[in-house]
Formats: C-alpha cells, sequence, structure tokens
C-alpha cells in the first residue's frame, strides 16, 4: 500500500504500435513501439491508451494496449 492514499498500487503499462495484420499482435517494428508510460491505477491507463488510441483512429494498423503490470509482479494477489 501507498502510505499516502492507503490505496494498493496496481501499476499498468499503456503502448502501441503498428500491427503487422489485422488479424494477429505481432508489431512491424519492436524499435518503433510507441511506450505512453506506467500508471497507478487502471483508470489513468485507460485515460491514456484512449487519448492514444483516438489519435491514431486513421491507422487500421495501429493498436495500443494496457498491460496490467501488477498482475506480472504478483500473480497470486487478487486485484
Amino acid at each position: 500500500m501507498t502510505e499516502q492514499s492507503g490505496k494498493k498500487q496496481l501499476l499498468h503499462l499503456v503502448f502501441g504500435g503498428e500491427l503487422e495484420s489485422l488479424q494477429g499482435v505481432e508489431f512491424k517494428d519492436l524499435n518503433a513501439l510507441d511506450i505512453v508510460g506506467i500508471f497507478p491505477d487502471y483508470a489513468s491507463a485507460l485515460n491514456a491508451w484512449k487519448s492514444k488510441a483516438q489519435a491514431t483512429v486513421d491507422n487500421a494498423h495501429m493498436r495500443y494496449f494496457i498491460v496490467h503490470m501488477h498482475r506480472l509482479l504478483d500473480p497470486t494477489a487478487k486485484d
């Protein structure tokens, strides 16, 4: 838990890039991935994701994702 808020820190990563095809999740160029940032909660990550997704709506191959990092760091924890 964070001392300031008393809430458990649930880190989320937002990133994206251009996909090889619309059917998969393989990126065309891993060096060109857009790492938007790491956010302290899902709501913040969702806002960042929406902003990036809306800004790239004209490119059908561009996709952004939210990764629940807290689940990777502690897979046994309950959210």
